[in-house]
């Protein structure tokens, strides 16, 4: 098997080149972290959340959540609030500062997509939407690889 040909090794290397590109940005002008800035833009578009959704949502492991809530706290970023519905649970939501934070940095997001997306027509951009859409699809289903042969096994 060779990785360069696997689609989910294409892809993790894609996604990670893509997010190291955009981060050099925001990380530079406001000391940032990627984990950070998924969380500052998870709730700068949903406004509140409690950090288990947010985790599910961007698809982060809790620890780096924990760990990004945590920082963006004690920068006052954000805030914390009891849930209504889960006393276990915390709401979180931005600070006016955080609020500012996204609301610079969202732009310039959109910049960086338009960047990558240069070039490639609305055919293209429609299919590749469509082929992300799909592998998403895919990839979130149940799969098993079938049996292996008995001299396989452990």
């Amino acid at each position: 098997m060779s990785l360069q040909a696997f689609i989910p090794y294409r892809l993790n290397a894609l996604a990670q080149i893509v997010s190291d590109g955009f981060a050099v940005a925001y990380s530079e002008i406001f000391g940032i972290s990627p984990p950070e800035w998924r969380v500052l833009a998870t709730l700068g578009e949903f406004w509140q959340m409690s950090a288990k959704d947010i985790g599910q949502h961007s698809r982060m492991h809790k620890t780096r959540v924990s760990r990004a809530v945590l920082s963006l706290e004690k920068r006052r970023l954000l805030v914390r609030s009891p849930s209504t519905v889960d006393r276990r649970e915390e709401i979180l939501s931005l600070t006016q500062t955080g609020r500012d934070i996204y609301d610079a940095v969202a732009p310039m997001a959109i910049q960086y997509q338009n960047r990558l997306l240069d070039g490639l027509s609305d055919a293209d951009r429609a299919t590749l939407d469509r082929l992300i859409r799909h592998l998403m699809e895919r990839a979130g289903m149940p799969w098993r690889p079938a049996p292996l042969p008995d001299r396989h096994k452990r």
